[in-house]
């Protein structure tokens, strides 16, 4: 499965209402390691089709990151049931990403 671009538009009923846990990366096209942690995003939304991966650029979705308190990037929350399961601040191995999806 592909990555989804999130939006103000799109993110409730992507993020909010999905019936599956949603992994969302709050990232920066300047951000170095947004660009480091990109790849492994990929992997996991290939390697895992019962999750759904989305994107946000904080830079265009300010008021996302807020009502998230994302102060630093790149931030990973998975969402379940339309609640925060789990949060990670900065580039993390794929292992541990997919550790915050169980």
């Amino acid at each position: 499965m592909s990555v989804l671009k999130i939006t103000a538009e799109n993110f409730e009923a992507e993020v909010m209402s999905s019936d599956k846990p949603v992994l969302v990366d709050f990232y920066a096209d300047w951000c170095g390691p947004c660009k480091m942690l990109a790849p492994v995003i990929e992997q996991v939304a290939d390697e895992r089709p019962d999750v759904k991966v989305c994107k946000v650029n904080v830079d265009e979705e300010s008021a996302l990151a807020a009502r998230f308190g994302v102060m630093s990037i790149p931030t990973l929350v998975v969402i379940k049931g339309g609640e925060v399961a789990a949060q990670s601040l900065g580039a993390k191995p794929k292992g541990q990403i997919l550790a915050l999806l169980d």
